[in-house]
Order: C-alpha cells, then sequence, then structure tokens
C-alpha cells in the first residue's frame, strides 16, 4: 500500500528514538526557581524553537492542535472575534475553539485568491469590523501547500498593526513553507507576534508541538495550557525527540518537496481530474470533480488498488509526500491512478 494520506505518517528513526530515551527528564508540569518547567530536556527544546523561530519564549505541546487553542484562547476571551479564513486547519478540522460551548470565540472570515493566498483587501475589511485576532496559516494545507511569500506577509502585518490587532501563525508545517520560501524560518515567525509549529509531520518526531511568542504570552499561555489539560509529566522522552527532529531533519524536507512536484509532473497529461500547474510543498490538491464521484468514494476505489489519499472536501482528495515514500512509489503512485482514471 502507497500510503499519501498524510506526512503525519513518518516514522521516527532508530537514532530519534535512542536519542530520546537516553535524555534527562523530569516533572514537566512542575516548575523550577526559574519560573521554567522542571524536565531538562522539555526546556532544552523550548529553548531550541526560540532560536530557530526569533522569539523570546516557546510552550512544548502534546499537538498542534492543542497548540492553536492554547494560542486562540489567550489571545482572545469568549465572544471575542478572530479574522481567518474558513479553510484554516483551526477552524476547519480543530473547530473547538469556535465552539459555543467550548471556546466561544467567533469567527470572521477574510476571502482567499485562486493561488490560496490571502486577499489584501478582504483581510483589511475583517480588520476594521472589530476582531481581536488575525489567524494566518503557512503552509497552508487546504490550499495545496503553498506559503505566504514575504511581500505578503510585510502587508498583513501592516494592515494588522494599523488595526492594533496581534498575529498568530499555524505553523504546523512552518519548516516546510521556509524551505519553499526560500526564507529563514525566523524571518516567517518576525511577521506574527504567536507562532506554532510540529515537530512531527515530515520532522518525524512521534508528537509534540511549540508555541513560540513573547515571554508575557507564554506566560499567560502555559496557564491555558494547564485548564486545558495539557500539561505534561515526564514528557522529556519526547520533547528529546522534538529537539532531534529539529537538528537533523528539516533538510530532509526538500526530498518531499522535490518528490511532490514529480508526482505532479507525472500526471499533468491527465484530462479527467484537475491537477494543480505547480507545488510548492509537499502536498497535493486534486479537484476530482470531472470523474462525478465523492472523495470518500475516490479515495476507496483507489485504496483497492493499492494507493490511499486523503479527503480534501467533498469533490477534491490529497496527497502528502513524506520521507516514507520513495522515488519509485511516487511512479508506481502515478500508474495506480492513471490506469484508475482511464477506466472510468
Amino acid at each position: 500500500m502507497i500510503d499519501l494520506r498524510s506526512d503525519t505518517l513518518t516514522l521516527p528513526s532508530k537514532d530519534m528514538m535512542a536519542f530520546a530515551f537516553a535524555a534527562p527528564v523530569g516533572d514537566a508540569g512542575r516548575q523550577n526557581e526559574s519560573g521554567r518547567s522542571c524536565d531538562p530536556s522539555v526546556n532544552q527544546l523550548e529553548d531550541l524553537a526560540c532560536q530557530l523561530t526569533g522569539k523570546d519564549a516557546a510552550l512544548f505541546m502534546p499537538s498542534g492542535t492543542l497548540g492553536n487553542h492554547v494560542a486562540l484562547m489567550t489571545h482572545c476571551t469568549d465572544g471575542k472575534s478572530v479574522l481567518l479564513d474558513d479553510k484554516q486547519h483551526s477552524y476547519r478540522v480543530e473547530k473547538a475553539a469556535f465552539f459555543p460551548y467550548w471556546g466561544g470565540l467567533t469567527p470572521v472570515f477574510f476571502k482567499l485568491s485562486e493561488e490560496g493566498l490571502p486577499l489584501i483587501d478582504s483581510v483589511a475589511a475583517g480588520l476594521d469590523s472589530g476582531v481581536r485576532l488575525l489567524c494566518l496559516e503557512n503552509t497552508h494545507n487546504s490550499a495545496g501547500g503553498v506559503f505566504l511569500p514575504q511581500k505578503t506577509l510585510k502587508m498583513l502585518r501592516t494592515l494588522a498593526d494599523r488595526a492594533g490587532v496581534p498575529i498568530h501563525m499555524d505553523g504546523a508545517r512552518l519548516f516546510n513553507a521556509a524551505i519553499a520560501s526560500g526564507m529563514d524560518a525566523s524571518e516567517i515567525c518576525s511577521y506574527a507576534d504567536s507562532v506554532m509549529f510540529c515537530t512531527s509531520k515530515g520532522l518525524g518526531a512521534p508528537m509534540g508541538s511549540l508555541l513560540c511568542g513573547s515571554k508575557e504570552f507564554i506566560q499567560k499561555a502555559a496557564e491555558t495550557r494547564k485548564l486545558l489539560g495539557g500539561n505534561l509529566r515526564q514528557a522529556g522522552f519526547m520533547a528529546a525527540a522534538g529537539e532531534y527532529a529539529l537538528r537533523h531533519n528539516i533538510p530532509a524536507l526538500v526530498e518531499d518537496h522535490r518528490r511532490a512536484r514529480e508526482l505532479c509532473s507525472l500526471l499533468q497529461d491527465v484530462q479527467t481530474i484537475s491537477i494543480p500547474s505547480v507545488v510548492q510543498s509537499n502536498i497535493i490538491i486534486l479537484d476530482i470533480t470531472g470523474t462525478h464521484l465523492s472523495s470518500s468514494e475516490f479515495i476507496a476505489r483507489l485504496k483497492v488498488r493499492g494507493l490511499w489519499l486523503s479527503e480534501s472536501g467533498s469533490s477534491h482528495v490529497r496527497m502528502l509526500l513524506y520521507s516514507e515514500i520513495s522515488d519509485a512509489e511516487v511512479q508506481q503512485a502515478a500508474r495506480i491512478l492513471k490506469e484508475f482514471l482511464s477506466e472510468l
């Protein structure tokens, strides 16, 4: 089975796990005399996250979902409005911050261009409506893994500053964005007040994300994390895996991007479905409207042939490339998909 559902299928290496199990640990849910975690490996990962993002402080999270929830609920209180697009993962999948019986936040939407970038006029209008937070996703999962160009980031920062509104960046795949854009991760993060990134996904750690921002924000976020049940005990083992990922696995993301471009290139002559002309990172979104199949049916019929994709709405499916997928499997995936489409 060639499983292209998600880069969360990336497996930790033996070297990563050996490094993790050798890590010193403590009670990450308690503070030392300096106000930091009592787990030295968690502290070391948080310090590394600060170096990579250019932020003053960082907080280890069990998941990216919790990292985003903590960020939104630290920036905003119940009933406040958050400006984002309706395809963002924090709204479309994670959701809970916007549930009236949970986070209680009110979404206000800006529109995306055909290329998946925020429309500046739409963002400006949203900021004028009295929102308390602007949320961005970089790279943008449902928009096909597109990154936010520096020019766009600068304009969004200017608009947000003019409105006095902070920016939170869902950077689950921050380092994919850095590689695709050619920008340093710290430069990307300089346009946001807070940023969340994952050490899992293509980086291969078994779990974990970092929420980064100012010292004052992270102190408040630590309180939010505790209230949401996010405190951990001997978390240093998983933090050390994350540290290994950040020190060793970022360069390998280049190969994921290359294989995504190769797979997309192999499918360019297909007529039945719409193939993106440009792939910027490791995500490919296919528009299958022309097949007259639902995304679930399309996926089920491909799966029995040995190719497993994931849904991205009722008429779109998603393919993600990651380190477990070889060049030969890219070729085979293209053959399976072409043969299936030729029989429709």
